[in-house]
Protein backbone atom coordinates (compact mmCIF):
# COMPACT_ATOMS: atom_id res chain seq x y z
CA UNK A 1 0.00 0.00 0.00
CA UNK A 2 2.98 2.16 -0.08
CA UNK A 3 3.06 4.17 -3.17
CA UNK A 4 7.06 3.70 -3.78
CA UNK A 5 8.25 0.49 -1.67
CA UNK A 6 11.82 0.69 -3.24
CA UNK A 7 13.83 1.02 -0.42
CA UNK A 8 11.58 -1.54 1.37
CA UNK A 9 12.69 -3.84 -1.70
CA UNK A 10 15.73 -2.61 -1.46
CA UNK A 11 17.07 -3.28 1.89
CA UNK A 12 14.45 -5.77 3.15
CA UNK A 13 12.56 -3.95 5.39
CA UNK A 14 8.60 -4.15 6.11
CA UNK A 15 8.18 0.00 6.85
CA UNK A 16 10.09 2.66 5.35
CA UNK A 17 11.29 4.31 8.20
CA UNK A 18 14.15 4.24 9.38
CA UNK A 19 15.67 5.17 12.89
CA UNK A 20 18.33 7.95 12.29
CA UNK A 21 21.69 6.95 14.13
CA UNK A 22 21.85 9.27 16.27
CA UNK A 23 25.49 9.02 18.25
CA UNK A 24 25.20 8.76 21.85
CA UNK A 25 21.43 8.74 22.50
CA UNK A 26 20.95 4.91 20.93
CA UNK A 27 22.66 1.40 20.87
CA UNK A 28 21.53 -2.32 20.48
CA UNK A 29 18.40 -1.40 22.19
CA UNK A 30 16.83 1.03 20.24
CA UNK A 31 18.00 -0.05 16.91
CA UNK A 32 16.79 -4.17 17.81
CA UNK A 33 13.23 -2.50 18.63
CA UNK A 34 12.76 -0.21 15.55
CA UNK A 35 14.14 -3.61 13.26
CA UNK A 36 11.78 -6.09 15.23
CA UNK A 37 8.70 -3.35 14.35
CA UNK A 38 9.79 -3.77 10.63
CA UNK A 39 11.56 -0.34 10.56
CA UNK A 40 15.77 -0.10 9.66
CA UNK A 41 17.06 0.18 13.29
CA UNK A 42 20.76 2.28 13.15
CA UNK A 43 24.04 1.62 15.50
CA UNK A 44 25.69 4.52 15.78
CA UNK A 45 29.43 4.41 15.90
CA UNK A 46 30.79 7.87 16.06
CA UNK A 47 31.64 7.38 19.89
CA UNK A 48 32.16 3.96 19.69
CA UNK A 49 35.79 2.10 19.44
CA UNK A 50 36.36 -0.79 17.26
CA UNK A 51 35.94 -3.25 20.00
CA UNK A 52 32.50 -1.31 21.13
CA UNK A 53 30.86 -1.98 17.62
CA UNK A 54 31.54 -5.56 17.63
CA UNK A 55 29.85 -6.00 21.13
CA UNK A 56 26.88 -3.83 20.00
CA UNK A 57 26.46 -5.46 16.46
CA UNK A 58 27.34 -8.64 18.42
CA UNK A 59 23.76 -7.93 21.00
CA UNK A 60 21.80 -6.98 17.80
CA UNK A 61 22.16 -10.30 16.21
CA UNK A 62 21.67 -12.32 19.04
CA UNK A 63 18.29 -10.25 19.35
CA UNK A 64 17.34 -10.15 15.79
CA UNK A 65 18.31 -11.18 12.07
CA UNK A 66 16.09 -8.63 10.33
CA UNK A 67 18.49 -5.99 8.21
CA UNK A 68 20.07 -3.44 10.33
CA UNK A 69 22.57 -0.02 9.82
CA UNK A 70 25.38 0.90 10.79
CA UNK A 71 26.52 4.47 10.59
CA UNK A 72 29.52 5.88 10.87
CA UNK A 73 31.37 9.80 10.45
CA UNK A 74 33.63 10.23 7.68
CA UNK A 75 35.02 13.40 8.54
CA UNK A 76 38.82 14.49 7.54
CA UNK A 77 41.23 14.59 10.94
CA UNK A 78 41.23 18.15 11.84
CA UNK A 79 45.11 19.76 11.97
CA UNK A 80 45.65 21.41 15.48
CA UNK A 81 45.62 25.05 15.79
CA UNK A 82 47.37 25.55 18.74
CA UNK A 83 46.42 29.41 19.21
CA UNK A 84 42.82 28.69 18.17
CA UNK A 85 42.14 26.45 20.83
CA UNK A 86 44.41 28.57 23.54
CA UNK A 87 41.47 31.36 22.63
CA UNK A 88 38.70 29.13 23.13
CA UNK A 89 39.42 27.47 26.26
CA UNK A 90 39.94 31.25 27.01
CA UNK A 91 36.60 31.85 26.22
CA UNK A 92 35.54 28.73 28.83
CA UNK A 93 38.01 30.17 31.46
CA UNK A 94 34.69 32.02 33.20
CA UNK A 95 32.60 28.61 33.40
CA UNK A 96 35.56 26.68 34.96
CA UNK A 97 36.43 29.24 37.62
CA UNK A 98 32.39 29.56 38.17
CA UNK A 99 32.37 25.18 38.67
CA UNK A 100 35.87 25.42 40.83
CA UNK A 101 37.66 24.09 38.09
CA UNK A 102 41.21 25.45 36.67
CA UNK A 103 40.96 26.90 33.42
CA UNK A 104 44.51 25.81 32.61
CA UNK A 105 44.08 22.47 32.75
CA UNK A 106 43.93 20.32 29.42
CA UNK A 107 41.26 19.92 27.23
CA UNK A 108 40.86 15.97 26.98
CA UNK A 109 41.22 14.71 23.85
CA UNK A 110 37.32 14.29 21.57
CA UNK A 111 36.24 10.77 20.92
CA UNK A 112 34.75 11.04 17.24
CA UNK A 113 36.80 8.75 14.99
CA UNK A 114 36.33 8.72 11.59
CA UNK A 115 35.48 5.86 9.17
CA UNK A 116 38.72 4.18 8.69
CA UNK A 117 40.84 0.97 8.23
CA UNK A 118 40.00 -1.00 11.71
CA UNK A 119 36.16 0.24 11.20
CA UNK A 120 36.29 -1.40 7.56
CA UNK A 121 37.87 -4.72 8.60
CA UNK A 122 35.07 -5.12 10.72
CA UNK A 123 32.16 -4.28 8.50
CA UNK A 124 33.91 -7.23 6.26
CA UNK A 125 33.94 -9.39 8.89
CA UNK A 126 30.03 -8.76 10.44
CA UNK A 127 28.47 -7.87 7.21
CA UNK A 128 25.91 -5.47 8.05
CA UNK A 129 22.68 -5.04 5.25
CA UNK A 130 23.31 -1.58 5.08
CA UNK A 131 26.06 0.73 6.12
CA UNK A 132 25.40 4.78 6.04
CA UNK A 133 28.04 7.58 6.49
CA UNK A 134 27.73 11.49 7.29
CA UNK A 135 29.97 13.85 5.80
CA UNK A 136 29.76 12.36 2.77
CA UNK A 137 31.97 9.30 2.05
CA UNK A 138 35.21 7.81 3.06
CA UNK A 139 38.05 7.09 0.99
CA UNK A 140 37.23 5.10 -2.45
CA UNK A 141 39.45 2.27 -1.60
CA UNK A 142 37.69 1.94 2.09
CA UNK A 143 34.28 2.46 0.32
CA UNK A 144 34.99 -0.18 -2.49
CA UNK A 145 35.66 -2.84 0.48
CA UNK A 146 32.48 -1.91 2.06
CA UNK A 147 30.30 -2.21 -1.20
CA UNK A 148 32.56 -5.40 -2.08
CA UNK A 149 30.83 -6.79 1.44
CA UNK A 150 27.03 -6.73 -0.26
CA UNK A 151 26.00 -3.93 2.04
CA UNK A 152 24.01 -1.25 0.45
CA UNK A 153 25.08 2.02 1.30
CA UNK A 154 23.21 5.18 2.22
CA UNK A 155 24.66 9.09 2.98
CA UNK A 156 23.20 12.48 3.69
CA UNK A 157 23.01 15.12 1.07
CA UNK A 158 22.19 18.77 2.49
CA UNK A 159 22.15 20.06 -1.48
CA UNK A 160 21.66 19.06 -4.58
CA UNK A 161 25.09 19.48 -5.41
CA UNK A 162 25.95 17.14 -2.62
CA UNK A 163 23.13 14.58 -3.62
CA UNK A 164 24.43 14.43 -7.74
CA UNK A 165 28.06 13.95 -6.32
CA UNK A 166 27.17 11.03 -3.68
CA UNK A 167 24.83 9.25 -6.27
CA UNK A 168 28.61 9.44 -8.60
CA UNK A 169 30.19 7.97 -6.06
CA UNK A 170 28.20 5.28 -6.10
CA UNK A 171 25.34 5.62 -3.16
CA UNK A 172 22.00 3.29 -3.41
CA UNK A 173 20.35 5.72 -1.72
CA UNK A 174 20.47 9.00 -0.78
CA UNK A 175 19.05 10.84 2.78
CA UNK A 176 17.78 13.91 1.95
CA UNK A 177 18.48 16.07 4.66
CA UNK A 178 16.61 19.03 5.62
CA UNK A 179 18.19 22.25 7.95
CA UNK A 180 15.29 21.13 10.39
CA UNK A 181 17.31 17.94 11.22
CA UNK A 182 17.96 17.51 15.09
CA UNK A 183 21.95 16.71 15.46
CA UNK A 184 25.22 17.58 12.98
CA UNK A 185 24.16 19.03 9.46
CA UNK A 186 25.82 16.19 7.15
CA UNK A 187 27.29 18.89 4.67
CA UNK A 188 30.86 17.93 3.59
CA UNK A 189 30.80 20.03 0.23
CA UNK A 190 29.74 23.46 1.63
CA UNK A 191 30.41 25.52 4.91
CA UNK A 192 27.58 28.10 4.45
CA UNK A 193 24.77 27.30 6.68
CA UNK A 194 22.87 30.55 5.89
CA UNK A 195 21.88 28.71 2.14
CA UNK A 196 20.81 25.21 4.32
CA UNK A 197 17.11 24.56 3.05
CA UNK A 198 14.20 22.76 4.77
CA UNK A 199 13.32 19.25 4.07
CA UNK A 200 10.00 19.61 1.85
CA UNK A 201 12.09 22.58 -0.40
CA UNK A 202 15.03 20.53 -0.39
CA UNK A 203 13.48 16.45 -0.95
CA UNK A 204 11.64 17.27 -4.49
CA UNK A 205 14.51 18.96 -6.11
CA UNK A 206 16.82 15.75 -5.37
CA UNK A 207 14.52 13.52 -6.24
CA UNK A 208 14.46 14.98 -9.76
CA UNK A 209 18.48 15.61 -9.84
CA UNK A 210 18.97 11.80 -8.88
CA UNK A 211 17.96 8.05 -10.08
CA UNK A 212 18.61 6.00 -6.76
CA UNK A 213 15.62 6.52 -4.39
CA UNK A 214 15.78 9.45 -1.99
CA UNK A 215 14.91 9.09 1.93
CA UNK A 216 13.35 12.20 3.82
CA UNK A 217 14.58 13.47 7.06
CA UNK A 218 14.03 16.28 9.08
CA UNK A 219 11.13 18.07 11.00
CA UNK A 220 9.54 14.41 10.54
CA UNK A 221 7.83 13.15 13.36
CA UNK A 222 4.26 12.13 12.47
CA UNK A 223 2.42 10.00 9.71
CA UNK A 224 1.35 13.92 8.39
CA UNK A 225 5.24 14.27 7.77
CA UNK A 226 5.75 10.96 6.49
CA UNK A 227 2.68 11.54 3.87
CA UNK A 228 4.11 14.11 2.88
CA UNK A 229 7.79 12.64 3.00
CA UNK A 230 6.24 10.49 -0.08
CA UNK A 231 3.88 12.65 -1.81
CA UNK A 232 7.22 14.60 -2.63
CA UNK A 233 8.57 11.80 -3.90
CA UNK A 234 10.52 9.83 -0.65
CA UNK A 235 10.73 6.01 -0.96
CA UNK A 236 11.78 6.04 2.83
CA UNK A 237 11.72 8.57 5.70
CA UNK A 238 14.77 8.98 8.58
CA UNK A 239 13.29 9.71 11.72
CA UNK A 240 15.46 10.95 14.69
CA UNK A 241 14.18 13.64 17.08
CA UNK A 242 10.55 11.25 17.68
CA UNK A 243 12.98 8.35 18.83
CA UNK A 244 14.60 10.42 21.79
CA UNK A 245 11.69 10.04 24.17
CA UNK A 246 11.36 6.15 23.97
CA UNK A 247 12.38 4.59 26.49
CA UNK A 248 15.20 2.63 24.57
CA UNK A 249 17.12 6.13 24.22
CA UNK A 250 19.95 6.68 26.15
CA UNK A 251 20.08 10.47 26.52
CA UNK A 252 20.14 11.79 30.27
CA UNK A 253 17.03 12.98 32.21
CA UNK A 254 17.33 16.89 31.72
CA UNK A 255 17.83 16.34 27.49
CA UNK A 256 14.39 14.19 27.96
CA UNK A 257 12.66 17.10 30.04
CA UNK A 258 13.75 19.66 27.55
CA UNK A 259 12.39 17.73 24.72
CA UNK A 260 9.25 17.22 26.26
CA UNK A 261 9.18 20.90 26.64
CA UNK A 262 8.13 20.92 22.76
CA UNK A 263 7.50 24.45 21.16
CA UNK A 264 8.50 25.55 24.49
CA UNK A 265 11.51 25.53 24.11
CA UNK A 266 13.89 26.99 20.65
CA UNK A 267 16.14 24.95 19.01
CA UNK A 268 19.08 26.21 16.64
CA UNK A 269 22.15 25.73 14.72
CA UNK A 270 25.25 25.67 16.88
CA UNK A 271 29.02 24.98 16.78
CA UNK A 272 29.99 25.50 20.51
CA UNK A 273 29.75 21.30 21.14
CA UNK A 274 32.03 19.90 18.53
CA UNK A 275 33.15 22.61 15.91
CA UNK A 276 31.17 21.95 13.91
CA UNK A 277 27.26 23.13 12.99
CA UNK A 278 24.26 20.81 14.71
CA UNK A 279 20.64 21.45 15.40
CA UNK A 280 20.13 21.47 19.61
CA UNK A 281 17.79 23.03 22.04
CA UNK A 282 18.94 26.24 22.93
CA UNK A 283 20.59 26.07 26.26
CA UNK A 284 22.93 28.61 28.96
CA UNK A 285 26.18 27.81 26.90
CA UNK A 286 24.66 28.41 23.69
CA UNK A 287 23.12 31.66 24.74
CA UNK A 288 26.15 33.20 26.02
CA UNK A 289 28.84 32.42 23.48
CA UNK A 290 26.80 31.36 20.64
CA UNK A 291 25.45 29.96 19.42
CA UNK A 292 27.53 30.04 16.35
CA UNK A 293 31.24 30.90 17.81
CA UNK A 294 34.08 32.01 15.85
CA UNK A 295 36.76 30.75 18.19
CA UNK A 296 35.15 27.05 18.15
CA UNK A 297 38.22 24.89 17.13
CA UNK A 298 37.39 22.54 14.35
CA UNK A 299 35.40 19.23 14.68
CA UNK A 300 35.45 17.37 16.40
CA UNK A 301 38.32 19.26 18.52
CA UNK A 302 35.68 21.81 20.49
CA UNK A 303 34.29 19.37 22.63
CA UNK A 304 37.31 18.15 24.38
CA UNK A 305 37.03 21.82 26.43
CA UNK A 306 33.71 21.79 27.45
CA UNK A 307 33.66 17.71 29.10
CA UNK A 308 35.67 19.00 32.16
CA UNK A 309 32.45 21.40 32.55
CA UNK A 310 30.19 19.10 31.52
CA UNK A 311 31.40 16.34 34.05
CA UNK A 312 31.04 18.91 36.99
CA UNK A 313 27.50 19.59 36.37
CA UNK A 314 25.55 17.27 34.84
CA UNK A 315 25.84 14.92 38.16
CA UNK A 316 23.62 17.79 39.81
CA UNK A 317 21.05 17.47 36.32
CA UNK A 318 22.26 20.58 34.52
CA UNK A 319 21.99 20.87 30.90
CA UNK A 320 24.00 23.88 30.86
CA UNK A 321 27.04 22.56 29.19
CA UNK A 322 24.90 19.39 27.76
CA UNK A 323 24.15 19.52 23.79
CA UNK A 324 20.22 18.76 23.70
CA UNK A 325 20.66 17.46 20.44
CA UNK A 326 16.94 17.41 18.53
CA UNK A 327 14.70 18.36 15.56
CA UNK A 328 12.64 21.25 14.76
CA UNK A 329 9.73 18.57 15.65
CA UNK A 330 10.01 17.56 19.08
CA UNK A 331 6.52 19.29 19.86
CA UNK A 332 5.20 16.27 17.89
CA UNK A 333 7.02 14.04 19.90
CA UNK A 334 5.54 11.33 21.83
CA UNK A 335 6.67 9.45 24.71
CA UNK A 336 5.97 5.63 24.02
CA UNK A 337 8.07 2.38 23.24
CA UNK A 338 10.34 2.28 20.09
CA UNK A 339 8.33 -0.42 18.76
CA UNK A 340 5.14 0.81 19.12
CA UNK A 341 6.20 3.94 17.76
CA UNK A 342 7.16 2.71 14.92
CA UNK A 343 4.15 0.93 14.72
CA UNK A 344 2.30 3.92 15.58
CA UNK A 345 4.38 6.38 12.74
CA UNK A 346 3.53 3.35 10.05
CA UNK A 347 -0.28 3.68 10.19
CA UNK A 348 -0.57 7.35 10.76
CA UNK A 349 1.20 7.61 7.59
CA UNK A 350 -0.89 5.21 6.09
CA UNK A 351 -4.37 6.32 6.71
CA UNK A 352 -3.06 9.78 5.36
CA UNK A 353 -1.96 8.38 2.22
CA UNK A 354 -4.94 6.03 1.50
CA UNK A 355 -7.43 8.91 2.49
CA UNK A 356 -9.89 9.41 0.02
CA UNK A 357 -10.29 12.97 -0.81
CA UNK A 358 -13.19 14.75 -0.68
CA UNK A 359 -15.74 15.45 -3.34
CA UNK A 360 -16.84 19.14 -3.40
CA UNK A 361 -20.99 20.06 -3.30
CA UNK A 362 -22.79 21.51 -5.69
CA UNK A 363 -21.96 24.71 -3.60
CA UNK A 364 -17.86 23.94 -3.33
CA UNK A 365 -17.46 22.80 0.16
CA UNK A 366 -16.02 19.62 0.67
CA UNK A 367 -18.35 16.25 2.07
Amino acid sequence: MWPDRRIQDMLGIELPIIQAPMAGAGLADLAVAVCTAGGLGSLPCALLSPEQLRDQFGIIRQRTTRPVNVNFFCHPPPEPEAAREARWQQRLAPYYRELGLDPEIPAPPSNRAPFDDAFCTLIEELRPEVVSFHFGLPERSLLDRVAATGARILSSATTVDEARWLEDAGCHAIIAQGVEAGGHRGMFRTDDTATQIGTFALLPQVVDAVRVPVIAAGGIADGRGIAAAFMLGASAVQIGTAYLLTPEATIAEPHRRALAAGPDRATALTNVFTGRPARGIVNRIMQEIGPIAPDAPPFPLAGGALAPLRSASEPDGSEDFMPLWSGQSAGLCRAMPAGKLTRHLADEALARLTQRPKRPDRKGHGQ
